[in-house]
Formats: structure tokens, C-alpha cells, sequence
């Protein structure tokens, strides 16, 4: 292994150990105060990584998750004094008992110790990563991509001093360099010094990280989601729905890629909402179905249905029933999240009941599969796997349990 990167592993574990009775709290507020003391200099390095890749030809959408600016730190920061005000996910009893023979035993939770974060691009996931991960009691290694670098460096430096600053261990966060691919590869292996891992990012970094990891990994998917357009609807109220589930923040997870109509819904609707879009720069590519109600849109192929855009790239089908809509999500989604927007108890009672994903929504957008939009605090990520966790990774799941058992002597006879 990487003489650096252990040594950083070696840290964090150590780290992790003194965290446990620590005010986890005050450093999450430190770091909140700090971010916004460091904001200039942690916008001037955003502002070198979003001109770096925007001469590299990003594109906008992926721009727009790269770039920070006041709104977004005091977002940030905002994010985490609310962190800090939920309940410590650390030593809750989630199961209690008396046994016959007097021992006590109690299920609690406990800290992973050391967990790995492997992220693409966004810099704001470098602060609720570590944020969300301290509060659960556990440090943090990261691992962003090359394109927000300098970013995360500033991010990190400003988050460890701010540790250090409330007597907390700045160890609790460690930084990997993001030029050196081969130190994946030894994070993913480091069984001992890493307990759990998470990807974020697109279908080939979660594959990379399942296929090769030797330590647990709570797998987040990517967001192939869909928006289905029942019949009979209010027409208003369904294109404003299309529109800020495409339109919102196109380069997001949990924005939709697929609209499906139902076709006797379909010309009403799409030449409402086919130019809005348009003129909003999203380029449409469409079914048969669909594409005589579309002026200005292209065929859509085959890969289409199949493609996480994150990008103002709409594909449109129109179906013939509920049942078709959910059997070509069920064909095509990436299992997290997935809506209708209807009129019919019926068509929704078959949409929640025979859509498989993380979050089923009817007669709401895609775009509150979040941690905050749920109550949850900020997020790792979305959870698209079923086991331990599904959804949005809060704090609920950043913590495992142990028993404790307390006698009074017993032995087993």
C-alpha cells in the first residue's frame, strides 16, 4: 500500500477511537463558521476548477454541480447546524431484554469507524460527507474526483482546522489525492483500516468500486428516472411537474431522463410542455409515439431509454396504459425514483404497488429524493441496493450495533 495512504488510514482509525465521547456537535458547528470565514478563498478555488473544466468542454449541467458560490457555501453551512441540532445516531438502544436467567441484554449503535467516500465532481459532497460522518461518530476518508480538486483542498483544509480549533481530532477527516487512480484500488482493499465504503458518481465508478472492493460497500445507483403522465390529469399541473423534474437541476441524480405519456394524454401535453422545454435548451428525443407532437425533436434510439443524461436531454414515449408505463420502468429504471402524475386511485394504487425503486412517488417530482427533503439531514448519497439501507443515506444508516450484556455472575451450564 501507498506509504501515504496508509499512514492517512492509520489516522483516521486512530481518530475514529477518540470521536466516540467527543462533542461531535461543536465540530460540525466550527466547521459551519469556518466555511463561512474561508468563503473567499474556497470560492477562488472553485472559481480555477469551473474555468479548468470548462476549457476541457464540461458541460453545463456538470458545470452547474461543480461550481459553489454564496448561496451554495451558506447553504452548506446551513446543512450543517442543522446536523448538528438532530439527535447523536450513536448509542441508541434499538432492542432491549431480560433474559430468564437475569442476563441484560441490549442492542446499540455504534460508529463503522472508518469510512470511505469515492465521489464524482460535486464539492458540496465533500462537506456533508465528512459532516455526516463525524456526526455518526466515525471519520472520513475522501476521495473527489480530479475535477473539483482544488476546491475539495479548501474545503478540507478549512473543515480540519475548524476541527482542530473545537479540540476534535482533524484527523476525523483525511483528503486522498485524486491524480493517483491506483489509490482507489488500496482504499477499496484496505480491509482492517477501512470499515465501510460508499461511491457516488456515475455507472462506471459504482461498478469499479463493487467489482474490486474487499471491504463492505453500500452501493448508491445512478438516477435513470422517469415521470409518468396518466390520462385525464390537469394539463397545467403536469407540465409544471415535467418541467421541474427535467428542469430544476438537470445534472442531478434524481432528475427524470424518460417522460412517459399516456397517449391520450399525449398531444395536449407535449405541445404544452414539448417547447417550454425547448425553449429551456432541452433537447428532446422521441418515440414513435411521440414525435409528431414534438416539432424539433429527434429520434430517440434504443440507448436512449437505457442513459442517465445529466444533462437538458429529454427521451419521450408514449404509452398505451399504466401497466406499459410500469413495465417499461421496470425494463429500463435504475431502481430510484420513479413518479405518475395522476387523477386515477387506480392507477396509482398499480404504480406504488409494482414500481421497484427507492423512492415511489405519485403526483409529486422526482426531485425530492433527498436527505434533507426528507427530514433526514444531508445525505452520502441514494441508496439504490436493499440491503441495510435503501434511499436516502442519512445518519440512521451510518452507525452498525453491537449487544451489550450485562450479569451478575452467570455461566453457561
Amino acid at each position: 500500500m501507498d506509504e501515504t495512504l496508509k499512514q492517512q488510514l492509520e489516522a483516521a482509525r486512530a481518530a475514529s477511537r477518540e470521536l466516540a465521547g467527543a462533542d461531535r456537535d461543536a465540530g460540525l458547528l466550527a466547521m459551519a463558521a469556518g466555511l463561512e470565514n474561508d468563503a473567499a478563498a474556497i470560492l477562488a478555488a472553485n472559481g480555477e476548477d469551473v474555468e479548468r473544466e470548462r476549457g476541457r468542454g464540461m458541460s453545463g449541467a456538470l458545470l452547474d454541480r461543480l461550481t459553489l458560490d454564496e448561496e451554495r457555501l451558506d447553504g452548506i453551512a446551513l446543512a450543517l447546524r442543522q446536523l448538528a441540532a438532530l439527535p447523536d445516531p450513536v448509542g441508541r438502544t434499538l432492542t432491549g431484554s431480560r433474559r430468564p436467567n437475569g442476563l441484560e441484554i441490549r442492542q446499540v449503535t455504534v460508529p463503522f469507524g472508518v469510512v470511505g467516500m469515492i465521489y464524482e465532481s460535486r464539492p458540496n459532497v465533500t462537506v456533508d460527507a465528512a459532516a455526516l460522518v463525524l456526526k455518526a461518530g466515525s471519520s472520513a476518508v475522501l476521495r473527489g474526483s480530479s475535477s473539483a480538486v482544488l476546491s475539495n483542498r479548501a474545503l478540507v483544509d478549512s473543515m480540519r482546522q475548524a476541527l482542530a480549533a473545537a479540540g476534535l481530532p482533524e484527523e476525523a477527516v483525511q483528503l486522498v489525492d485524486p491524480d493517483d487512480r491506483a489509490l482507489v484500488t488500496q482504499l477499496l482493499t484496505a480491509r482492517g483500516l477501512v470499515d465501510l465504503v460508499v461511491p457516488r458518481g456515475g455507472h462506471s465508478l459504482i461498478a469499479h468500486v463493487v467489482e474490486t472492493a474487499s471491504v463492505p460497500v453500500i452501493e448508491t445507483g445512478v438516477g435513470n428516472c422517469h415521470l409518468y403522465v396518466d390520462r385525464g390529469v390537469d394539463i397545467a399541473g403536469a407540465v409544471a411537474m415535467v418541467l421541474n423534474a427535467k428542469l430544476q437541476r438537470p445534472g442531478v441524480c434524481n432528475a427524470i431522463e424518460t417522460l412517459l405519456v399516456h397517449e391520450d394524454a399525449a398531444e395536449e401535453l407535449l405541445a404544452a410542455a414539448g417547447p417550454a422545454l425547448q425553449e429551456a435548451g432541452c433537447e428532446l428525443r422521441a418515440a414513435p409515439g411521440a414525435l409528431p407532437h414534438l416539432p424539433g425533436a429527434v429520434a430517440a434510439t434504443p440507448e436512449d431509454w437505457d442513459t442517465e443524461f445529466l444533462d437538458l436531454v429529454l427521451a419521450v414515449k408514449t404509452v398505451a396504459s399504466t401497466e406499459e408505463a410500469v413495465e417499461h420502468i421496470s425494463r429500463h429504471g435504475s431502481g430510484h425514483s420513479e413518479a405518475i402524475f395522476t387523477e386515477s386511485l387506480e392507477s396509482a394504487r398499480l404504480f406504488r404497488e409494482q414500481v421497484d425503486a427507492a423512492a415511489v412517488y405519485v403526483n409529486a417530482s422526482t426531485r425530492f429524493t433527498d436527505g434533507a427533503e426528507f427530514g433526514l439531514g444531508a445525505e452520502l448519497g441514494i441508496s439504490t441496493q436493499k440491503l441495510h439501507a435503501r434511499g436516502p443515506l442519512g445518519l440512521d444508516v451510518l452507525v452498525t450495533s453491537r449487544y451489550l450484556v450485562e450479569g451478575s455472575g452467570q455461566i453457561r451450564p
